[in-house]
């Protein structure tokens, strides 16, 4: 019994250490961890902005349509690479579809994925999401990106990157708001 009074602490770093290395416990501890610290992504500061090359990008839609992204240009638009099973990728998502409600017809959104939409279909059904999907056919318009998950892009009317920001964040944070309705009216 004296054993275990003095190594306690050990065991519980060994416990911790083994939660972490079963892939079944692991995830959903990044996913909890990744949501604790995500805060409202910054505004990319004036002089440090890029813009867009063009809109030249073909996509598809779950429904297998071919959609064009040029459709957006003068739009606010925000653009999220995203996987199924990327835990930060995961944990941005609740706050996402609660800025989409919202900003569904005001914005134009692109959550944007490699893989097969089956697979984003039924994880984003399985969440209740009705964020929409899709799926590259072209290179994305440069300095655009996806090669980091999560990474998300918010665009102004005139095609400057307002936001670039690799790794999770609340999406539905006020000060994100403010700044969508900003730009929503320029």
């Amino acid at each position: 019994m004296k054993f275990f009074k003095n190594q306690w602490s050990n065991i519980i770093f060994i416990v911790l250490i083994l939660i972490l290395i079963i892939p079944q416990t692991r995830k959903p501890i990044q996913i909890f961890v990744n949501k604790v610290f995500s805060f409202s992504p910054s505004v990319t500061d004036e002089e440090d902005r890029e813009k867009l090359a063009d809109y030249n990008w073909i996509l598809e839609n779950s429904e297998r349509e071919r959609v064009n992204f040029s459709d957006s240009e003068g739009e606010v638009v925000i653009v999220n690479y995203w996987a199924t099973w990327c835990p930060p990728c995961i944990a941005e998502m609740p706050s996402f579809q609660a800025l989409y409600e919202d900003y569904k017809d005001k914005v134009d959104f692109y959550f944007v994925s490699g893989e097969e939409h089956t697979t984003t279909q039924k994880f984003l059904n399985s969440k209740d999401y009705d964020i929409p999907s899709y799926r590259m056919l072209s290179e994305d318009p440069k300095p655009m990106d996806g090669y980091s998950l999560p990474t998300t892009y918010l665009i102004d009317k005139d095609g400057e990157i307002i936001i670039r920001k690799i790794g999770a964040a609340d999406w539905n944070s006020q000060k994100l708001r403010n700044k969508l309705d900003e730009l929503i009216t320029e």
